[in-house]
């Protein structure tokens, strides 16, 4: 009998197996569900009649909770053996033990599966150590680290496969190549539009990367289409597995670029058999820090879409300058010398109690010196109410302690951080901020960050010590001074990823020149230099709009990049219209799911959106407040468009060129998989 039969002939026995399982499932959750329903009527025709002690309501109590969270791992098994029907499994290694005769199959899939509990498993988890065979090694000799020791052996076959809706698609004999040839087949196919994942075509490298449990700050350079993201997805997926004692999904943090991203790698760690992890931009994150500060914030999207409208020079200097280095040095010259400025000393007194004018100078400088300023004279304060609650043998009531903090207040000159960042401002010869009440505050994005990083250093900040990890994507959109703050905020384990050709500024930046200056020696960087996306014409017409070495290739080829300029955005929406791909009706050719009309700004997005909608073409708007990711034809930016990948794009920009539209146009090319058409178009109309 040969592999390939074993192959197929083992998914249907696999696939038989898993409905039983499952239907044994949902028997005992609907059993678990009627006891549950039987122990609510007891109690409630019984609650009357139980013991004064309350001895049988805890039992009863106890018997409730167990039986609810029995369901809840029941439901939780039944989800993903539903998604493991799907496919079972994706690769198969046989490997012969040391002093064995006879190899040993191993079945390798998103979970362990075996018939019932305690029997050796027919599907082992990709996670699992003996699946380390499937990924790290050719045939010949081979290992693994068990819980008993290193296992020896040699791997005699290994065989790859794509299976969907339960049916086989396709297997291959696998060697160290065929991963290339299995991701040309997925991606020159109508792939799924979530992110590729690459669980069943892991390389080496790749694998090395997702098992790295060493490393407490891990940094992923990698270039456009690398799989950068499901690769720290499934590290994260890994790491859960593994760490299951000690880290949760609410553990991790990632701080991605915008919802629609989050929606769109939403499925991957649940896929792999993960519950969804937290999600949120820190932009999102800076205003919700900002609220007691200023009423609103500017957000990037409103930053980049004021540089595109008009261009301010000295905006933009300026707004690069205070996400600099320098500033954070000119920041903490300013606080040095900002005590004798911010506070003015005189005596507080309550109640028969007076704090000397020395006194409060003695504790301010020298007491409580490490405490950040504005939080210092709450520290003193506290220090007194215990005192004289000492004195009086008593507690301080919540209203005299309003009291005794309103007059320890005043001592300031002033604790808005608003008005002292306008002090800051004015030592640096800056523009002020507008003077006006909270309501009326909006901070502009280029204030965000250093008016945080001021807050923190004035107030202190909270350490989130529920984060045990946190992943940042798109590193390379991150200033120094945000990664100052994170650093602050975050003291745990990181996975770190982007790509410095994708800077959303026409200004790139090599975040790692300063990187393991802020967060420690202990990082490890990766490159990650093979592309999977894009075709060869794609990525080679992608990459005159950078200045770095171009990434290698498999070759994948494709129709040539069509180009063309038009005298209005209206005649360049009408050419790619007519150029879609999408109806599955089309007279022979390929069609493909996915699509994307990509423009600079939300109001040419806008545009684009109703000149189709005029013309009876689906298509889904995408916004900053967009929270979906959908299928069919998608229009949107550039920049909400960074991370996603579509099947057939068409790149949308104003006529000309200079720093920023070579971005533009770089981020659009790199989102196509398949086809790309660049189109450019007049603001101003000919003369007749």
């Amino acid at each position: 009998m040969t592999a390939n039969t074993e192959g197929t002939i083992y998914l249907q026995l696999v696939t038989e197996k898993l409905k039983d399982r499952l239907q044994e499932i949902r028997e005992r959750i609907a059993a678990g569900q009627q006891d549950i329903e039987h122990m609510h009527e007891y109690y409630w025709e019984n609650y009357a009649e139980m013991d004064q002690y309350g001895y049988e309501e805890f039992d009863n109590q106890q018997a409730l909770f167990h039986q609810i969270n029995a369901n809840q791992e029941n439901l939780k098994l039944k989800r993903r053996l539903e998604r493991m029907l799907d496919a079972p499994f994706f690769g198969r290694v046989d490997f012969c033990y040391e002093g064995e005769e006879e190899p040993e199959v191993f079945y390798i899939g998103i979970g362990n599966f075996s018939q019932s509990e305690g029997m050796v498993p027919m599907i082992y988890d990709w996670r699992a150590p003996v699946s380390g065979l499937f990924y790290d090694f050719d045939k010949g000799p081979a290992g693994y680290d068990a819980p008993l020791g290193r296992l020896s052996g040699e791997i005699t076959e290994k065989w790859q496969y794509k299976i969907r809706g339960g049916r086989m698609i396709y297997e291959f004999e696998s060697d160290v190549k065929i991963d290339d040839e299995i991701l040309k087949q997925e991606l020159g196919s109508n792939g799924d539009v979530q992110l590729k994942n690459i669980v069943r075509t892991i390389q080496r490298e790749q694998n090395a990367i997702i098992r790295n449990t060493r490393d407490r700050i891990l940094v992923i350079q990698g270039a456009a289409g690398s799989g950068k993201t499901s690769i720290a997805l499934h590290r994260i997926a890994y790491l859960l597995y593994h760490d299951r004692e000690h880290l949760r999904s609410s553990n991790v943090l990632v701080l991605s670029p915008n919802s629609v991203f989050s929606d769109y790698i939403s499925h991957i760690l649940p896929e792999l058999g993960e519950e969804n992890i937290q999600e949120m931009s820190f932009d999102l994150f800076a205003y919700r820090e900002l609220r007691d500060v200023a009423s609103d914030c500017e957000d990037r999207c409103d930053w980049l879409e004021r540089q595109a409208a008009m261009p301010d020079e000295e905006e933009t200097a300026r707004y690069r300058w205070k996400q600099s280095e320098a500033f954070v040095g000119e920041t903490e010259g300013f606080l040095a010398q900002l005590e004798d400025r911010l506070v003015d000393f005189r005596p507080v007194k309550f109640r028969g109690m007076e704090v000397p004018e020395q006194e409060l100078i003695q504790m301010f400088y020298f007491k409580f010196q490490d405490t950040p300023l504005l939080a210092r004279m709450e520290k003193i304060m506290d220090y007194y109410i215990d005192a004289w609650e000492t004195l009086n043998n008593k507690d301080m009531s919540e209203e005299d302690r309003l009291s005794v903090k309103a007059r320890f207040d005043s001592v300031y000159v002033t604790r808005d951080v608003y008005e002292i960042y306008q002090w800051l401002l004015e030592d640096c010869g800056c523009p002020a901020l507008p003077k006006v009440s909270w309501e009326k505050r909006t901070l502009r994005y280029e204030d965000v960050f250093p008016m945080l990083y001021l807050k923190y250093r004035l107030l202190g900040q909270t350490a989130h010590k529920n984060i045990k990890h946190l992943v940042i994507d798109e590193m390379q959109d991150y200033s120094y001074l945000q990664y100052e703050i994170l650093q602050t905020l975050f003291s745990c384990r990181m996975t770190i990823l982007g790509d410095r050709a994708q800077t959303l500024d026409g200004e790139g930046q090599d975040v790692l020149e300063f990187l393991p200056k802020l967060l420690g020696r202990d990082l490890r960087k990766i490159v990650l230099n093979k592309s999977y996306r894009n075709t060869v014409e794609i990525a080679a017409y992608a990459q005159q709009f950078v200045q770095l070495p171009p990434p290698e290739l498999f070759e994948r080829h494709g129709a040539p990049v069509a180009e063309q300029t038009f005298p209005s955005l209206e005649a360049a929406v009408e050419q790619a219209a007519a150029c879609l791909k999408l109806s599955e009706s089309q007279d022979g050719g390929r069609y493909f799911e996915t699509a994307a009309i990509l423009t600079q700004t939300e109001r040419e997005a806008r545009q684009a959106y109703l000149m189709l909608k005029g013309r009876q073409i689906a298509a889904s708007l995408v916004d900053r407040n967009s929270s979906a990711f959908p299928r069919g034809l998608t229009v949107t930016t550039y920049y909400l468009a960074k991370g996603l990948e579509f099947d057939q794009v068409f790149g949308i920009t104003k006529e000309g060129d200079s720093p920023l539209l070579r971005q533009v146009r770089y981020i659009c090319a790199t989102r196509a998989l398949h086809e790309l058409s660049m189109y450019q178009y007049r603001t101003v109309q000919p003369a007749d």
